[in-house]
């Protein structure tokens, strides 16, 4: 009777072993999944439901953050620029905003880090419609510019032209809000800075305004990630295991959606019922490559140091902020899927 106790007990701790094993490869909670628990995970977003969340939402739709033992609850702003304060004062787990905000808010002196790349470059571009399209700086001279009045794209129109050997006061610049396309089909203005080329650009490309888009990288601004992933510093510090699982979970809804655009695109479209299901398809055949980039050698929503601090330098010289913070102060990539915890 003792063998067999021996053997028995063996055989369980080789399963038990097993088990966790499992568990682990696929990013999952292993004692609250064994407990059945699960954790509200309240998830900022940085605008209501699109293209740009096509992996969130397929994750949502198969039960990956589920099996990770997190409720994940995506929230819509009513302000763009609010997720990352909600982060900073504890009243959301993750949230998506923006490299430029990271840095403005280590500024002001907020607690955040960004944790993860969700587009890793620059989606705002300089657009505009029809036969007379802008394609290049020098282009903009006497012209009328839309931008929203967001101080950092301010300053990418200033560097835009000061590298085009124009002054600020070679253009008329209107600030219309978040609205940028009106004014801009309908010929109030000349071009608009701030539309993503893979969703206000899509968007004319349907409507057949044949337009001129041109990413603000390409017009001489320092890459940076677009949208980013952001949690509060003590959260990364104190208790990380929830945003290393929701990232894990995110990954596999983005391979999922870049493998099957079709199902990707329903999962947006279920998640927002007044987008065009076929604007919406354009858009998010677009947008995948962007947010699983071909034949990556990082780990998944790995964010380049180098590039933060060319662009944070960037900032500095345009007067967006006093000092430059370390790369260090600004993100981590120690949470990324395949990344072994110290």
């Amino acid at each position: 009777m003792r063998t067999r106790r021996t053997t028995l007990a063996t055989i369980v701790v080789a399963t038990a072993v097993a088990i966790v094993a499992v568990l682990s490869a696929c990013g999952e909670r292993d004692e609250r999944i064994t407990r059945g628990e699960t954790q509200t995970f309240n998830l900022a977003l940085d605008w209501f439901p699109n293209p740009d969340h096509a992996g969130i939402y397929t994750a949502l739709q198969r039960g990956y953050f589920a099996d990770a033992g997190l409720d994940v609850i995506p929230r819509v702003p009513s302000d763009p620029s609010a997720p990352i304060k909600q982060v900073a004062a504890g009243r959301a787990d993750l949230a998506i905003s923006y490299e430029p905000e990271v840095a403005l808010a280590r500024e002001q002196g907020l607690d955040v880090v960004a944790v993860a790349a969700l587009a890793n470059q620059p989606l705002t571009s300089l657009v505009s419609v029809g036969k007379d399209g802008v394609s290049d700086g020098r282009q903009l001279d006497g012209k009328r510019v839309a931008t929203a009045g967001i101080p950092y794209q301010v300053a990418f129109l200033r560097a835009i032209l000061e590298q085009s050997g124009l002054k600020e006061d070679d253009v008329q610049r209107v600030d219309v809000g978040l609205n940028l396309l009106s004014p801009l089909i309908a010929g109030k203005v000349n071009a608009a800075l701030g539309p993503f080329w893979n969703i206000e650009g899509v968007e004319l490309e349907r409507r057949g305004d044949d337009p001129t888009v041109v990413p603000v990288d390409d017009l001489g601004i320092p890459t940076y990630d677009e949208l980013v992933l952001v949690a509060s510093g003590e959260r990364v510090a104190d208790d990380p295991e929830a945003i290393r699982l929701f990232l894990a979970a995110l990954e596999r809804g983005t391979r999922d959606a870049s493998r099957d655009h079709a199902a990707a695109t329903q999962a947006v479209l279920r998640a927002n019922d007044d987008l065009d299901p076929g604007l919406t398809r354009a858009q998010v055949d677009r947008t995948l490559p962007v947010l699983v980039p071909p034949g990556e050698k990082q780990p998944y929503g790995f964010m380049n140091p180098g590039e933060w601090r060319d662009f944070t330098g960037f900032m500095v010289d345009e007067d967006l902020i006093a000092t430059q913070p370390s790369t260090d102060e600004l993100l981590t990539n120690d949470l990324l899927p395949g990344k072994i915890p110290e």
